[in-house]
């Protein structure tokens, strides 16, 4: 069990700190609920206790692992499908394992192809949330601003 002030990811929202664990009768069941707040957007997140590990909420790398991170974002790309439906399923794939480094991955990829090309209006959305994982958990484990993170993965606005 996670405690206050703990740096916590949850899968496809991204990295936060647990602000408060509170008690709350929701569909008629007493729970308890990590309250989550997220550096990117100051977005507030409630997780159930007893589902976390189901989840698959996990603390945030280490800044040693966050060196692997980057070395993927500016590491070679990987094979992916030309076609965009196939190459956005298995995309959505990877974000939803919560592997940072998956994560990283579909950044990378998704920015090269959009310098190439226009992605689709579904790439675009995911790039935008993906790069918000990323970016949220790169601030929890560096101690960076969201600029100088975006700047670090190679994302201009």
């Amino acid at each position: 069990m996670y405690k206050i002030g703990d740096k916590i990811v949850y899968p496809m929202h991204g990295a936060g700190i647990i602000e408060q664990i509170e008690k709350k009768m929701i569909l008629g069941e007493n729970r308890e609920y990590y309250v989550l707040r997220v550096p990117c957007g100051d977005m507030k997140i409630m997780i159930p206790v007893n589902k976390s590990d189901d989840i698959g909420v996990r603390p945030v790398i280490s800044p040693t692992e966050m060196d692997e991170v980057l070395s993927i974002l500016h590491g070679d790309s990987t094979e992916m499908s030309s076609n965009w439906n196939r190459r956005y399923r298995e995309n959505t794939e990877k974000l939803k394992t919560g592997d940072i480094r998956q994560v990283a991955e579909v950044v990378r990829n998704l920015l090269r192809i959009d310098r190439e090309k226009t992605l689709s209006t579904g790439e675009k959305k995911m790039l935008s949330s993906a790069r918000q994982i990323l970016v949220s958990e790169m601030i929890l484990t560096s101690d960076l601003d969201p600029a100088e993170a975006d700047k670090l993965i190679g994302f201009t606005v």
